[in-house]
């Protein structure tokens, strides 16, 4: 059931709600998607604060780790598989901002912005893919 007011969801409500947004990908990306690590946790940490340049964790929903499939070559293997860290506590912030949107969708949203990472696209990519569809 979708929610745009009552309790805040659980780490692993909300891990089953990026999941099902992952499920939902047309086939085409699904295919290409490997063994991504999916992972949900309260706060982005301070090295990845640091590493992005931000200093309120507030302002990181999600990030991910691992290198686009632009940027790969025969040569990588062995590495560490991809992951997508969400951050909860900025994500169910960032819901209660917003107020008239599901926190289903925002987590979908999340996820698949991270997931355009792995698909080497930017965030200005992104962003103007977003403009585009508005």
């Amino acid at each position: 059931m979708a929610r745009t007011i009552g309790l805040a969801p659980s780490a692993e409500e909300m891990a089953a709600m990026a999941r099902a947004a992952l499920d939902r990908l047309p086939p085409a990306f699904a295919e290409q998607m490997g063994e991504i690590v999916l992972l949900v946790e309260e706060w982005p940490d301070a090295e990845i604060l640091a590493d992005l340049g931000l200093e309120n964790p507030f302002e990181l929903t999600g990030v991910y780790e691992g290198l686009p499939l632009t940027e790969r070559s025969i040569e990588h293997t062995g590495t560490m598989p991809d992951r997508v860290r969400l951050f909860r506590r900025p994500i169910l912030d960032e819901w209660a901002e917003r107020g008239d949107e599901t926190i289903e969708h925002l987590v979908a949203h999340v996820v698949v912005h991270e997931i355009g990472h792995h698909f080497g696209l930017s965030d200005d990519d992104m962003h103007a893919l977003e403009d585009m569809a508005d």
